[in-house]
């Protein structure tokens, strides 16, 4: 299925992931306020000077794309999940970890608004 707005992705799951998809949502927007919402690579972004951060939802967990995995003041908080490339995995059945996820989205803003546009 093609998506064209987050909306419409997030409404494509069941309540329980539907209700991370959105508390994530909610915490992208609240740390990137200048940031915008989009589809890209047929997943939810949040674009500011470039592609922000890109999340998904899966059966088990929902992951956050774009993020910087390698900061080591939060190594110990990040390596509580798995980790692929780019992406962290946050487990259906767990809170999502709300300190970690707003330093993350705060390092990435900084990221993009110091690159060039």
């Amino acid at each position: 299925m093609i998506f064209n707005t987050i909306d419409q992705y997030v409404s494509n799951f069941p309540p329980s992931i539907r209700t991370k998809l959105e508390e994530l949502r909610l915490l992208i927007a609240k740390n990137a306020p200048e940031a915008s919402e989009k589809i890209s690579y047929n997943m939810p972004t949040f674009y500011l000077n470039g592609n922000l951060v890109h999340f998904a939802g899966y059966k088990n967990y929902i992951s956050l794309y774009g993020v910087p995995t390698n900061l080591p003041h939060l190594q110990h908080k990040i390596n509580k999940f798995a980790i692929r490339k780019d992406s962290i995995q946050f487990p259906i059945d767990q809170p999502l970890p709300v300190s970690l996820i707003e330093e993350l989205i705060r390092t990435r803003v900084m990221e993009n608004i110091a690159q060039p546009a």
